[in-house]
């Protein structure tokens, strides 16, 4: 039974990953919780909390019984935490950049939630809507299974669900550095990357720790600049109640009207700050199963996302990234990107809107018909 992260056991653990379909692993040991680095970390985490740049987001604010915010710190949920298995999967899809020329009447879905998985003994190629938390995770439990059986160690697998920052632990993981745009970039992989974490009671062998992959950003702020709400407000930092990704997936309600013209055609997410990173433009085209593009996502017609009904959003986002912003916050999002194009044919479906019982869809709606007559007059 192992005891610790020896050099030998972390090369198999990554062969393991490799093997379930991932494209880079390491192994992050996490610091004592009274060491000084986890008290910096978490002072930085609570700071950045209390500055009210987490938004609506309230798991990110969530605290335990002593008042301590449950992700400052990994052995704040799990006190016998002694490292944690990063897995990396590449999800860059053959298809065209959201800053790339799109027909005016288009709106824009994040990359990352195109996923789809061919449909068993189907002739065709339509695909069924996945999301990565569950493709991703059940990769990662192959992993653990065959861990905790050769180790017999605790573990916990999180995907986008842990209290943790996965950005943080990947970067001291050896996977790549956190770029200026907050993301983490491999300098082979570039940054459409999707993170996935085994916490793990095996502590790591002395002078096994991962070698931290150089800062290659240099003075390059390419994200920062193209930003449209301006939610890097400095390198490696963002207010996430300024980002388009929180605007039209986590924010309920009536998003703020200053932010409502920088939004342009996004509709579900944001790829901006990722699209004009330099690392991007070799990132190499991933093809994984339940993770295929389905191209009805890409550059979707903004009159198609409007026309549809319950049923019709549960068939074409139900199970995906999509439905968790359900029907009708994707209609707000719909209706603001239809305002941002000034196209006048929308004009009908906004009106529309507009007269309807939802309130934050009709308040949006009368936005969007102010902004194409304006643009019109």
């Amino acid at each position: 039974m192992a005891a610790e992260w020896t050099t030998e056991l972390q090369s198999w653990m990554r062969k393991l990953a490799l093997d379930a379909g991932f494209d880079a692993a390491g192994v992050a040991a996490i610091p004592n919780q009274n060491s000084e680095q986890a008290q910096a970390d978490a002072q930085r985490f609570a700071t950045w909390v209390e500055a009210g740049r987490a938004g609506e987001m309230e798991y990110l604010k969530r605290r335990g019984e002593d008042g301590t915010l449950l992700r400052s710190g990994v052995q704040v949920a799990m006190p016998w935490a002694r490292s944690v298995i990063v897995c990396a999967m590449n999800y860059n899809a053959a298809a065209p950049l959201s800053v790339a020329d799109a027909p005016s009447d288009t709106g824009w879905i994040a990359r990352y939630a195109w996923s789809g998985r061919a449909q068993p003994d189907s002739e065709g190629r339509e695909l069924i809507p996945t999301d990565y938390h569950d493709e991703l995770l059940a990769r990662l439990r192959r992993i653990e299974t065959i861990l905790k059986e050769t180790t017999g160690c605790e573990t916990r697998c999180y995907v986008d669900t842990g209290p943790l920052v996965e950005r943080s632990v990947a970067a001291r993981a050896g996977i790549g550095w956190i770029g200026k745009n907050t993301c983490v970039i491999n300098q082979q992989l570039g940054s459409w990357l999707l993170l996935a974490v085994i916490v793990t009671s095996l502590p790591m062998a002395e002078g096994n720790e991962a070698q931290l992959a150089v800062d290659r950003c240099g003075s390059c702020t390419r994200c920062i600049d193209a930003c449209p709400t301006d939610a890097l407000i400095a390198p490696r930092e963002m207010d996430a109640s300024r980002c388009i990704a929180y605007l039209t997936i986590e924010k309920k309600g009536i998003i703020p009207t200053e932010l409502r013209e920088p939004m342009g055609r996004q509709v579900f997410g944001c790829d901006i700050c990722q699209d004009v990173c330099p690392w991007n433009r070799r990132a190499p085209i991933a093809v994984k199963e339940g993770m295929e593009a389905r191209r009805e996502l890409v550059n979707p017609a903004l009159t198609w996302l409007a026309s549809l009904d319950n049923q019709g959003f549960r068939k074409y986002f139900a199970g995906s990234p999509v439905e968790r912003t359900r029907r009708k916050r994707l209609h707000r999002n719909v209706a603001i990107a239809m305002g941002n194009s000034g196209d006048s044919s929308f004009l009908p479906q906004l009106e529309a809107w507009s007269a309807g019982d939802d309130e934050v869809l009709a308040e949006s709606a009368l936005w969007a018909i102010g902004q194409i007559q304006r643009r019109s007059s």
